[in-house]
């Protein structure tokens, strides 16, 4: 397992103050540069992905081939039948959860959409009026026709007693409240039963957790309350799932190689990237910010892991985009000095190599790099006629640089800005558009068109609603550890500051806005789905899940605990037992 052959050395991050350079002053005398520095710990994980022989995975997998499309095969055939037979709600209902939770839905999309539109337009007959119909399946099919963009009504009063309350005969159905708890986590605003749903299935099954005694159950519940489907990381769900799945086996068996042969890929994609990180040498020359490419590309993943050449290009791209980036804020952050800052966001504005010569020795390296990044993106692009897609990555990538400058100059004058105004540039810092403008840009496929990147770029109500998760979520997660560091204020201070609120009243606000901001997503996936392709919908979806699970319980990025190593393991280095 990785956690016995990886020791994390974390040092406590402090602020150093180093003679990093020489100046001389204009009496002629020798001065210090004098340079904020964060003690990041290394990349924990050394030569792995470099030295990973994906010649001699493919040969294994190669002769696994015939037996997946076989099990394919099979698969499809339930599903066309469960259809034509018009079997039951249940059966239906059970075999489609059952794909997408151990991550086979997108060799199933055609049968799984037709399945669930048949189950949309007989919604009012099979749940609405069916009285019948139990928890279970009434909260399954709430949850399966929301995610898949069905505006569907809520059918939850059914389960209320005569005084408005939900019935307690439910208090024991642990698979019902489960579900129940589940399909409420698509709630949007003004539905006040599913707020209630949420309240009153997460009561009852914390006590439920606490005095079952099948182990195996409560470890369920416990799971479900933390991670419920649609916050979860799909892939990081899949692996799960496929431990505990038994029902089909022969579907059971196809998620397990497919999860395998998938993984063979990823790793192939990371040995790639890990060759032409080790060529750039941005550590051996760079050493003051952070090495994560592995963390960096695991983040990318989330966003989308099939397997068609489109998305595999486009992971390599934003993995690349993103471990510059991440030595760009460090450099904002913990190294460069105003005026040397000054002069590198001057220099990206122009976007000209011939401003070279106005910079540091370092910063020339990261700025030569990240010029040639995106001419070999254009060039990528060129190839299919989309160029133009590169000027959006371009802006994206000025525009967060814009904002770590602008927070710079707060650190500079050592000024709290307002609430406000700290989180009109902090929600541009926390990177969100600058990825999905990323993301679209790199997808190889005509479903990006010029009017899907005006529209990422010019930052959308869903896209908003998850910048504002991500800042106070990482904030929350990271103010401290900043604080001692000597970064700027966080939102967290910015907020106790101008209204005078203890931090678990500021934590607590946070908490009530991340809530609100779900529902706006929730709100504008079911909008949206009517208008951009549904791939690039889940990549957003995705991007937010994947974030919630890299800031869960620290920054798990700057700082890689045993929690990230075990994440970043199961998709990454531990094939699944067939």
């Amino acid at each position: 397992m990785l956690i016995s052959i990886y020791t994390i050395h974390l040092k406590t991050c402090s602020i150093l103050y180093t003679a990093a350079a020489i100046n001389m002053s204009s009496a002629g005398q020798v001065s210090p540069v004098v340079r904020p520095m964060a003690n990041f710990h290394s990349n924990i994980w050394g030569d792995r992905f470099l030295n990973y022989n994906f010649e001699q995975d493919e040969i294994l997998h190669a002769s696994q081939l015939k037996e997946v499309e076989k099990l394919k095969i099979q698969v499809r055939g339930e599903l066309l039948a469960i259809d034509a037979k018009h079997s039951a709600l249940s059966e239906q209902l059970n075999l489609i959860d059952a794909i997408e939770r151990l991550g086979l839905g997108y060799h199933f999309e055609t049968e799984i959409e037709q399945l669930l539109r048949h189950v949309y337009d007989s919604y009012d007959h099979h749940i609405i009026n069916n009285d019948h119909i139990g928890l279970y399946i009434a909260a399954l099919c709430f949850r399966l026709l929301r995610q898949h963009g069905h505006h569907v009504s809520y059918i939850f009063n059914k389960f209320k007693d005569d005084k408005g309350n939900f019935k307690e005969s439910l208090k024991s159905d642990m698979c019902g409240m489960l579900s129940l708890y589940e399909a409420a986590q698509l709630i949007v605003h003004g539905e006040d039963i599913l707020e209630e749903a949420i309240d009153f299935t997460t009561t009852h099954l914390k006590l439920m957790a606490g005095t079952n005694n099948n182990p195996l159950a409560a470890q369920q519940i416990l799971h479900v309350l933390k991670w419920p489907v649609h916050k979860a990381v799909p892939r990081i769900e899949t692996r799960r799932y496929i431990s505990i799945y038994q029902e089909n086996q022969a579907l059971l068996r196809l998620a397990k190689m497919d999860f395998n042969l998938l993984q063979a890929l990823h790793k192939k994609e990371l040995c790639e990237l890990s060759e032409w990180w080790k060529n750039l040498d941005f550590i051996g020359r760079l050493p003051f910010a952070r090495d994560r490419l592995v963390e960096g590309y695991f983040w990318m993943l989330g966003l989308y892991h099939q397997p068609d050449t489109h998305y595999s290009i486009s992971r390599k791209v934003l993995a690349k985009g993103v471990v510059i980036l991440t030595f760009i804020d460090d450099t904002y952050d913990a190294y460069g000095t105003p005026e040397e800052l000054t002069l590198f966001t001057e220099a990206i504005n122009r976007w000209d190599m011939s401003c070279m010569d106005q910079l540091p020795e370092y910063m020339q390296i990261i700025y030569k790099a990240m010029l040639d990044f995106y001419q070999e993106v254009e060039q990528e692009l060129a190839n299919k006629g989309w160029s133009y897609r590169v000027h959006y990555g371009i802006e994206a990538m000025k525009m967060i640089c814009g904002a770590y400058y602008e927070e710079s100059t707060w650190f500079r004058d050592k000024r709290t800005p307002t609430y406000e105004e700290y989180m009109g540039v902090a929600l541009v810092s926390v990177g969100y558009t600058f990825t999905i403008a990323e993301a679209f840009m790199s997808i190889m496929d005509s479903m990006v068109t010029k009017e899907a990147l005006d529209w990422a770029l010019g930052r959308p109500t869903i896209l908003k609603a998850s910048e504002l998760m991500l800042r106070l979520v990482e904030d929350v997660k990271s103010h401290k550890f900043e604080r001692e560091r000597g970064h700027i204020p966080s939102s967290v201070e910015c907020y106790m500051k101008q209204y005078g609120s203890s931090q678990k009243e500021t934590y607590e606000e946070f908490n009530k806005q991340v809530k609100s901001s779900w529902k706006d997503v929730n709100e504008e996936c079911l909008k949206l789905g009517q208008h951009l392709p549904r791939p690039l919908l889940m990549c957003i979806l995705n991007f937010t899940r994947t974030t919630h699970l890299i800031y869960d319980g620290d920054d798990n990025f700057t700082r890689v605990g045993k929690q990230m190593q075990a994440h970043i393991a199961s998709l990454l280095v531990d094939p699944v037992p067939i």
